[in-house]
C-alpha cells in the first residue's frame, strides 16, 4: 500500500501497449453502465484516461454521472473492436484544481463547440454537467478475448417515430 493517498497497488491503473494506443487515438467510446446498453459517448484521451462530458446542453450517458464502474469498448477505423475494458468513473468536480486544468482541455478538443472555451467551461459547471473521468480499473480484452458475436441489439423503442407519408405525383395519373 502507498501512503501518498492510501490508494492500494491493485488501485492503480492497469496499461498494456494496445490500449495505451487505442485510447490516445480515440475520439468515440462505446460506454456500458451497470449492465444496460453501450452508448457512443464523444470522448478526448488525457494521460492514460478518458475524459467524457454529459448533461444539459451536451450528450446524454445516463446513470455515467453516479457510477463508479463501466464497460469501455474502443473501436478501430474500420469499426472492429480493438479493446474492451472496465474502467472506474471519477466525476471531475467544479472548482476544484483538476477542473481547471482538465475542463479546458476537454473543451478545447469539443468539435462544434457554441461559443470560446471559456464560456463552455463556465456553462459546463453553471448547467451542472459531468465531467467524467474513465481509468482503466481491470485486465483489457483484446483479440481472442473478444466476444466473436457482432454485439448487435435491436433498435430501441423512440417516440421519434412519424407516419410514413403518400409518395409525391408530379402529375395525376388516370385510370382507365
Amino acid at each position: 500500500m502507498r501512503e501518498d493517498a492510501g490508494v492500494t497497488d491493485d488501485d492503480a491503473p492497469v496499461s498494456t501497449p494496445l490500449l495505451d494506443e487505442a485510447m490516445k487515438k480515440a475520439a468515440v467510446a462505446w460506454v456500458s453502465v451497470a449492465g444496460g446498453p453501450a452508448l457512443a459517448l464523444w470522448c478526448a484521451p488525457l494521460e492514460g484516461t478518458l475524459l467524457v462530458v454529459s448533461g444539459p446542453g451536451e450528450q446524454t450517458a445516463p446513470g455515467l454521472a453516479a457510477a463508479t464502474e463501466a464497460q469501455v469498448t474502443l473501436r478501430g477505423d474500420h469499426g472492429g473492436r480493438i479493446v474492451t475494458w472496465p474502467a472506474r468513473v471519477s466525476r471531475v468536480r467544479p472548482g476544484t484544481e483538476e477542473w481547471d486544468t482538465v475542463a479546458p482541455l476537454v473543451a478545447a478538443k469539443r468539435l462544434n463547440a457554441p461559443g470560446p472555451t471559456a464560456e463552455l467551461v463556465a456553462r459546463w459547471a453553471a448547467d451542472g454537467c459531468a465531467v467524467n473521468r474513465l481509468t482503466p480499473g481491470g485486465a483489457p480484452r483484446a483479440g481472442a478475448d473478444l466476444p466473436a458475436d457482432a454485439q448487435a441489439e435491436p433498435p430501441r423503442a423512440t417516440p421519434a417515430v412519424r407516419a410514413a407519408r403518400k409518395p409525391f405525383r408530379l402529375h395525376r395519373v388516370r385510370r382507365r
